[in-house]
């Protein structure tokens, strides 16, 4: 019961999520934007929706229950999902699931890009391993942590090498 609350809860903020994200991309390609990424894109939505069918899979074959951890893994959750509210609100009609940029916009340096570089990919990381920890699906997080940094693998240099190209990202981020 618990699981599946927290699950439909997730998958209410993800959709919603992605409809900002459409949005914002509709206004960024009328801005003259270039989408870059596209063929590994279906890779990540599939890998992000097979992760919710494994870890259900996981939870409800294997009877897993909430995690006698759940108070350490529930608060880092949390912050998490503070972290996604604070990428999303510092980047604004910038931000998005696809890599579109906008030439010559201005780069984000301020809010949690001030620290680092690619906020968002460590808060996925982090959701990854605590939601499947949250309720002792260790299987499902060991195979999609490595999934996820294999992805990163690809995604992150595809993004660095679009922003250099295409704004001053390089200079906005030679600190970092």
């Amino acid at each position: 019961m618990i699981f599946g609350i927290f699950i439909g809860l997730i998958a209410l903020q993800r959709l919603a999520e992605l409809y900002i994200a459409k949005q914002n991309e509709k206004q960024m390609k009328r801005a003259g934007a270039v989408e870059f990424g596209e063929n590994h894109y279906r890779w990540m939505v599939l890998m992000h929706l097979s992760f919710f069918v494994v870890l259900t899979i996981e939870v409800v074959a294997f009877t897993r229950e909430l995690s006698p951890l759940w108070p350490i893994w529930l608060p880092l959750f949390l912050i998490a999902q503070i972290g996604r509210v604070w990428v999303i609100m510092t980047l604004g009609k910038h931000w998005n699931t696809k890599i579109i940029v906008v030439p010559n916009a201005e780069v984000v340096i301020k809010g949690p890009y001030r620290y680092i570089k690619h906020p968002n990919y460590l808060i996925v990381a982090t959701e990854i391993i605590v939601i499947s920890l949250l309720f002792n699906a260790y299987f499902t997080a060991m195979i999609f942590s490595l999934l996820n940094v294999w992805m990163m693998s690809v995604r992150i240099p595809m993004e660095e090498r679009a922003l250099k190209e295409h704004t001053e990202y390089s200079s906005a981020f030679k600190q970092k």
